[in-house]
This record gives structure tokens, C-alpha cells and sequence, in this order.
């Protein structure tokens, strides 16, 4: 019989890697109540099937695949039937969530009897052609979830408990994400300050690869700023309340925040930072 892989939530990066299941022949159940016409489509385009919580709960493993504020209430909406079920799922929490979070969601877990596994995706959504983005897993059970390699999707299993690979995807989103947070706050303090064309010259000239990945990582970011708040803040809780390093992801949440209202109103930092990263392309054409 072909694995049941169930995939919450058919975002960007769910669909994807329902596709890479489906492609090597799993059956990907997901949970569509109330979800949108234009979410009900990309599941539908990435071979997903419309499920309720006891289908869900049937399958050989369930991936949640969801906004980091999401998380834990998926854990608390599966916990019944997770319960009722005979035959007990691996649930993979794969969410941008701090190390405290995932062990709450674990603990949620644990009385229903299923296995859990810590993971952490780092990479873009799996695209024809390309190897996809990696699924690092940490926990007693990762040996339990081999056929998901085997299913297309890069795995690696990392040598620690519950919580490691949590770890890696908070600190390596704090530098990546951080990143394009910091390139945009200072690219719109520039344009404010009427020192944005400058700015654009003194990157090309001493940092020309660092202005390459703000020129690609920037406008990438736009539609997913309102995802990032929720993570930036998991990142600073991660950091700990006695880090002043928390307070940069602080204010990077309140950024994105900040973007995320721009991109669904007016877009004038949107502007700003276009006008800004087109410096480049201008003057070439000239």
C-alpha cells in the first residue's frame, strides 16, 4: 500500500512538499475547512486530498507545515483524534519555533501515544528540478521516518533530543532572515535620509555579493513578511530573557509587522525599497 503522508497546511511550503510525496506516490491528506478558494486550488494542484481530523490521524505520519504561531493549536485541534486512533502516526512538528515551544508541542503529544520528532526546515519550497530544501529531524524516533527519503525529501537526522533541530532552524533563520530585516530597515532609513542612491553605490563598490542577495532576498520577503512576525519573535524567546540580542528580533517582528501592513495597504516602503534595489538595473541600462 502506498504511505499516507497528511501535510498541514497547504501553504507555499506544505503544497511543495506535498508535491515531492505525491510525485513518489503517496497519498497526502490535509485539513481545507474554511480554508480559501485559492488555498483549496494549490492543495488540489499538489495532489492533496481534502481530510478530517480522524483521516488525519490515520496516517503513517503527519508533517505540520504552518505559520510558527499556528503550531501548537494544530497539536491541541489533533490531540482527540490523535487519541481515538488504534494505530499511532509519527508527528513531525517541522515549524519555525524556539526549542521552549516545541517541547510544549511534544508534551501535547505524548498522552495520545504518538511519536514525535523535532524538525526544521531550511531551503525554499521543492521545485521541478531541484533536490528541495532540507528536513533536519532530531528525536528518539527520526529512525521511524526513513521512508520520507525514500518519498523524495531530503532528510538528515541530527544527533540530539527533542528540540535540536529547532535550534538550528531558529539560529539560522536569525542570521538569514536577520539578514533581510536589517537590509531593509537601513535601505528605508537611507531613502528617508536622502541617502539611498549613496548607499546603493558604497554596497556595489565594497559589497557587491551582499548586495547581490539583499537584491534577491528583499522582494522575496514581501509576501512573506506577515509568516516572519511570529517567527522573529519565537527567535528572540530562543535568545532568552537575559539576552540583549532578543531585543533585535523584537524590533525585527515589529518590522515585519510593519511590512506586512505596507504590502497589504499603500506600499510605500515597498516603493522605496524597489526604487532602491532598481539602482542597479537603471544604471546598467544606461
Amino acid at each position: 500500500m502506498n504511505p499516507t503522508i497528511a501535510v498541514i497546511a497547504p501553504g507555499a511550503m506544505g503544497s511543495g512538499i506535498a508535491r515531492r510525496l505525491t510525485e513518489h506516490g503517496a497519498v497526502v491528506p490535509t485539513l481545507l475547512d474554511g480554508r480559501s478558494a485559492a488555498t483549496i486550488a494549490r492543495a488540489r494542484a499538489a495532489g492533496m486530498t481534502a481530510a478530517d481530523e480522524a483521516t488525519i490521524a490515520a496516517a503513517d505520519i503527519i508533517l505540520s507545515i504552518l505559520p510558527p504561531g499556528e503550531a501548537v493549536a494544530l497539536a491541541e485541534r489533533l490531540a482527540p483524534a490523535l487519541c481515538a486512533v488504534p494505530r499511532k502516526p509519527v508527528y513531525v512538528d517541522c515549524n519555525a519555533v524556539n526549542v521552549e515551544t516545541v517541547q510544549a508541542i511534544a508534551a501535547i503529544i505524548a498522552p495520545t501515544g504518538s511519536a514525535f520528532v523535532d524538525g526544521g526546515i531550511i531551503g525554499g519550497p521543492p521545485a521541478p528540478g531541484d533536490a528541495g530544501p532540507v528536513l533536519y529531524l532530531a528525536g528518539p524516533d527520526t529512525s521511524r521516518l526513513g521512508m520520507l527519503g525514500e518519498l523524495g525529501l531530503r532528510i538528515r537526522v541530527l544527533d540530539g533530543p527533542v528540540g535540536a533541530a529547532s535550534a538550528l532552524k531558529m539560529s539560522y533563520a536569525g542570521i538569514n532572515k536577520g539578514l533581510t530585516g536589517l537590509a531593509a530597515a537601513m535601505i528605508l532609513a537611507a531613502d528617508r535620509a536622502g541617502a539611498g542612491p549613496a548607499l546603493h553605490a558604497e554596497l556595489a563598490d565594497s559589497q557587491p555579493q551582499l548586495l547581490a542577495k539583499f537584491e534577491r532576498s528583499v522582494p522575496d520577503m514581501y509576501a512573506k513578511a506577515y509568516r516572519w512576525v511570529a517567527e522573529m519573535r519565537e527567535i528572540a524567546d530562543f535568545l532568552g530573557p537575559d539576552d540583549p540580542a532578543r531585543l533585535i528580533y523584537e524590533g525585527m517582528a515589529g518590522l515585519y509587522e510593519r511590512l506586512a501592513a505596507d504590502v497589504a495597504g499603500e506600499k510605500r516602503d515597498i516603493a522605496a525599497l524597489d526604487r532602491f534595489l532598481a539602482t542597479g538595473k537603471a544604471d546598467a541600462a544606461a
